[in-house]
């Protein structure tokens, strides 16, 4: 609906300047009408019928003229990248596109006697009007697509504000809500009467996940390296909470640290894996977090085994949809979602800072 809409505003928006050049290029035509000495002068035997043909040929010429720019350069299309050359080739594509129309005008009013202005002086004015069309056109369509893309950019900071905003929030609600205090609460009585000294490696621990939690609320990128630091604090406190009923492999390439990704992408996908797997003696959970080259880049990957819990988790189910539309706000980029020989995997873009 909202493409629709652009393309009618742009179609009226083309028809409304087609309009008002095509009266102003023949605009002393139009003057001279209503003075007798001049039409004697400048332009003998001309009639209003003339000039009323060679508007709406004008009008209809421009309407071409944009048709054709728009279908070869898409310059109504948001997606379109316009270099300076692409104006250059746009300009003399709609300049010589003119002259062509303004021939064929010339060969039907010869042939088929079509209404036209026969002065000589109108004649040496079509060079003129010529290179006047192909700027409008040109320029028209210019300013129409770095419009576009100025609101593209205001939508899109908007959308990444409220979606940062709902990622922060639910980051910290995650953190904080009192199903995890009561579970870190009860992890840390048991060790303060059996280990003393984990105890407080366990409220280290806290300390940075809740820190790194509030100190990146305002970030939207963060480096590999930080974000693997946090993880590790993460990883500290489910080994606690499940102990050897839960194990982590971490195996990052040493080129990777300095990329970057949205905060809280490993944790997400980790505490993704634990919400949704049964993690018992019986079926202990294994995860795997690693990078790969793809291509000419880096992915981080965090697989698990597939083993779904008995009851269904009522969590908020935003998790993974939240991550995928954060990175496709930020970089543009797609995560991958593969379930195959009973491991799940997301593999998620490591960007160059």
């Amino acid at each position: 609906m909202n493409l629709y809409v652009a393309n009618k505003k742009y179609v009226q928006l083309t028809a409304a300047i087609s309009l008002a050049v095509s009266f102003l290029i023949h605009f002393p035509e139009l003057v001279s009408l209503s003075g007798i000495q001049e039409q004697r002068t400048l332009f003998p035997d001309m009639s209003l019928t003339d000039v009323l043909f060679e508007v709406g040929y004008a009008f209809l010429s421009l309407q071409a003229i944009f048709a054709i720019n728009t279908a070869v350069f898409r310059f109504n299309c948001v997606d379109t990248r316009i270099t300076w050359w692409k104006v250059i080739l746009s300009f003399v594509l709609a300049w010589l596109a003119s002259r062509m129309f303004g021939e064929a005008f010339v060969y039907l009013h010869r042939h088929f006697n079509v209404p036209a202005i026969d002065a000589t002086v109108h004649h040496y004015l079509h060079p003129i009007r010529d290179f006047m069309m192909g700027i409008v056109v040109t320029g028209t369509c210019y300013i129409y697509y770095l419009t576009n893309q100025r609101q593209a950019v205001l939508l899109q900071n908007g959308e990444l504000l409220a979606e940062n905003v709902r990622n922060q929030y639910q980051a910290l609600k995650n953190q904080m809500n009192p199903h995890m205090l009561f579970n870190s609460l009860n992890t840390l009585q048991s060790l303060v009467r059996e280990n003393p000294e984990r105890a407080q490696d366990y409220i280290c621990q806290l300390s940075r996940v809740l820190r790194y939690t509030l100190k990146e609320e305002d970030s939207h990128a963060v480096t590999l390296r930080e974000e693997m630091e946090f993880v590790e604090a993460y990883i500290f406190l489910m080994k606690m909470r499940y102990e050897d009923n839960l194990n982590f492999t971490v195996n990052v390439d040493s080129r990777c640290p300095e990329y970057v990704l949205p905060p809280l992408s490993v944790q997400t996908l980790v505490e993704n894996a634990v919400k949704h797997n049964e993690i018992s003696n019986r079926k202990p959970l294994a995860i795997e977090i690693k990078t790969e080259r793809a291509d000419d880049a880096f992915v981080l990957i965090v697989e698990n085994t597939l083993q779904p819990r008995r009851t269904v988790y009522s969590g908020t189910g935003i998790g993974l949809a939240n991550l995928a539309k954060r990175y496709k706000l930020l970089f543009g980029k797609e995560i991958s979602i593969t379930e195959i020989d009973g491991r799940f995997r997301v593999c998620i873009p490591l960007v160059k800072p």
